[in-house]
C-alpha cells in the first residue's frame, strides 16, 4: 500500500503538470516555455449568441464535464453541488448539496446521475435530485462515471475498473488493471457501444470490456512509451473514446491518434501524435489537438491530414466538439472558438467568464454548452 501511495505522490507532485489542471507543487512556477498565442481580431462569418448562463460553482481541483440528457443538462462543482438545468432556457430545475467535496462528474443515462467525491465516494442521484446510494471505491476517481444499461461504471485512480448497480449501489464486478509508474493529470474516460464499455487507461492502453461481467475482450496500445527515464516514457490515453459506427477513435500523450474496430480492436488507421485532450468526429473527419495546441482534421476513413490551424498554439485548449458545421474548442482564458470544419478557419469567437475551459463543449441540436472552471455553465447558438 505504501508503494501505491508513493506512486500517487508522483502523480500530483513530480509528473507532468498540465497548465490548466494546475501544478500540484510546493515550488513557484517558472515562466511558460512557450507563451500562448495572442488572439487577433477575426472576421466572423457566423454570429454567436449567448442563450443563457447559470452559476454552478467552481471546479476547484476537480475535473468536471457537464452531461446532457434529452433536454436537460447536469453539472457538478468542486464544493459538492450538482445542478440540473433546463437546456432550452437555462432555468435551474434543482440543486443538490451532497455535503462532500467532489472530484469528477457528471455521468447520466437520464434516470441516474453519478458523481465521484473525495475519499473515494461514488454517489448516485435520481433524476429528481434525490440521493439513491453511496458506495466506497478503492481510491478517488478523477474521471466522470459512465451510466449505462443499469450500471454505473467507474475507474479509480489505482486503475481499478468497477461496475455498480444503478438502482441499489451493489457492486457487480471489479477488475484491477496494472498501474503505470507515472500518469498525467488529465484523466482518460470511457464510452459504451453495444454490450461493451471502451476504457482509456493511464499507461496508454485502450480496453474493451463486457458490461455484464467486466471480462476484457481486447486491449490495444495507443500511447507508445519511448526513452529511458520514467518521465520520458510517460505515455497516457487522453480524453474520452469517441464511438462512430463500427469505429472508436482516440488519442494519447506521447503516442498516437487513430480509429479502431470496436469489435476486434484492429486499427483502421493510426498516426504518431501527442495530445493532452481527446478527439471529436463527424461524418467526414476526426479532429485532434496536439500538445502544442494545433488543431487538426484527419479523414476519418484513412487518417489523411485535411487541414491544420496553428493560431491557437499553447492556449491550453479543451477537447474539441463538432457543432453544426464547426469545430468548437475552449481555451485557458475562457474564450470559445468556432472553426470551420472544412478548412479550420475561424468562423466566430466569444468570451465567457475569463476562467479556463477544461471540459469538452457539449453539442446539442441547436446549441453548444460550455462549463468553465470558474463556475459558469453557458449555452450558445450559432447563426
Amino acid at each position: 500500500m505504501r508503494k501505491v501511495w508513493q506512486r500517487f505522490l508522483w502523480v500530483f507532485y513530480v509528473v507532468l503538470c498540465l497548465p490548466l489542471a494546475g501544478c500540484f507543487s510546493w515550488f513557484s512556477s517558472p515562466p511558460p516555455k512557450h507563451p500562448p498565442a495572442e488572439l487577433t481580431d477575426i472576421e466572423s462569418s457566423r454570429n454567436v449568441r449567448q442563450l443563457w448562463s447559470v452559476s454552478i460553482g467552481s471546479a476547484e481541483n476537480g475535473m468536471f464535464v457537464p452531461a446532457a440528457s434529452f433536454d436537460v443538462i447536469y453539472a457538478a462543482s468542486g464544493d459538492g453541488t450538482v445542478t440540473k438545468v433546463d437546456a432550452s432556457n437555462g432555468d435551474v430545475i434543482w440543486r443538490k448539496d451532497l455535503d462532500t467535496a467532489l472530484t469528477a462528474g457528471v455521468g447520466t443515462d437520464g434516470a441516474t446521475v453519478a458523481v465521484a467525491g473525495e475519499k473515494g465516494i461514488l454517489i448516485a442521484l435520481g433524476s429528481d435530485g434525490q440521493e439513491k446510494w453511496r458506495a466506497q471505491l478503492s481510491t478517488e476517481a478523477m474521471a466522470s462515471p459512465l451510466v449505462v444499461k443499469g450500471l454505473v461504471v467507474v475507474r479509480s485512480m489505482d486503475n481499478q475498473i468497477s461496475a455498480y448497480d444503478a438502482d441499489t449501489g451493489e457492486r457487480r464486478w471489479n477488475v484491477p488493471y496494472r498501474l503505470p509508474a507515472l500518469m498525467i493529470r488529465r484523466e482518460p474516460g470511457m464510452a459504451t457501444v453495444g454490450p461493451t464499455v471502451v476504457v482509456a487507461t493511464p499507461g496508454g492502453k485502450m480496453l474493451s470490456m463486457m458490461l455484464n461481467n467486466g471480462a476484457i475482450r481486447w486491449e490495444v496500445p495507443v500511447g507508445i512509451p519511448r526513452g529511458t527515464s520514467e518521465l520520458e516514457r510517460l505515455a497516457d490515453m487522453t480524453g474520452v473514446p469517441v464511438i462512430f459506427g463500427q469505429g472508436v477513435c482516440v488519442t494519447s500523450w506521447h503516442g498516437r491518434i487513430g480509429c479502431y474496430d470496436v469489435v476486434s480492436g484492429n486499427a483502421f488507421w493510426v498516426k504518431d501524435f501527442s495530445s493532452k485532450v481527446g478527439v471529436s468526429i463527424d461524418q467526414d473527419y476526426v479532429y485532434g489537438i496536439d500538445q502544442a495546441d494545433k488543431v487538426y482534421a484527419f479523414a476519418n476513413t484513412s487518417g489523411n491530414s485535411v487541414w491544420r490551424n496553428e493560431k491557437l498554439t499553447y492556449r491550453n485548449l479543451s477537447s474539441p466538439a463538432t457543432f453544426l458545421s464547426t469545430v468548437v474548442v475552449g481555451d485557458q482564458d475562457g474564450y470559445v472558438h468556432f472553426l470551420s470544419r472544412y478548412d479550420g478557419s475561424f468562423n466566430a469567437r466569444t468570451s465567457t467568464d475569463g476562467s479556463p475551459i477544461v471540459a469538452a463543449p457539449i453539442a446539442m441540436s441547436d446549441r453548444v454548452i460550455v462549463q468553465t472552471t470558474g463556475g459558469s455553465l453557458r449555452a450558445f447558438s450559432l447563426d
